[in-house]
């Protein structure tokens, strides 16, 4: 596995990683009906890669060391957005595909976008969780992100799902 950034016409992949891994992750959490109508195609419309604005988010992506075309995940950082998080940076999303839990690429991913938030200038970070996403709750704390009393939510499906802000200190 090596990490890369992503480049135009990643975005089929990119996005075929970001449904797979919500039907997996989010299934009992969201709506099944919501999840079995998520395209990548519909999803790779979303994502502009190549950007040259370096206030722009920026995705890396995780691919296989055999075929640097074979994505098995990414994450995305840039800015963070909202009230109470100015000055940090955000992870975005981090998605690695369900064939590649707990074969270390999440954990490669979190470490780069960390590694690169912190190389911007950024002293600390936060991140939005589903707070039904016990599995995902579980993998930032062990990377040493904690609740800092943000709450938010979003409708799917007619449900409100509710999310909760992690943060964290970066660099030495």
């Amino acid at each position: 596995m090596r990490l890369r950034l992503a480049v135009p016409g990643d975005e089929l992949a990119v996005a075929t990683v970001h449904v797979r891994s919500w039907q997996a992750a989010y299934r009992g959490i969201m709506p099944d009906a919501e999840l079995d109508g998520l395209r990548p195609a519909d999803r790779a419309a979303r994502y502009t890669f190549g950007a040259t604005d370096p206030g722009s988010p920026r995705t890396v992506v995780a691919v296989d060391g055999t075929d640097p075309g074979s994505v098995l995940g990414f994450a995305t950082v840039g800015p963070a957005r909202g009230a109470g998080v100015e000055g940090a940076g955000e992870l975005m999303a981090l998605y690695a595909d369900p064939d590649c839990w707990g074969r270390r690429v999440g954990l490669a991913l979190v470490t780069d976008a960390r590694d690169r938030l912190a190389a911007a200038g950024y002293r600390e970070a936060v991140l939005w969780v589903l707070e039904a996403n016990a599995r995902g709750r579980g993998f930032y704390a062990r990377d040493g992100w904690a609740a800092d009393g943000g709450a938010d939510g979003f409708e799917v499906g007619g449900v409100t799902l509710p999310e909760i802000r992690l943060r964290r200190p970066l660099g030495p």
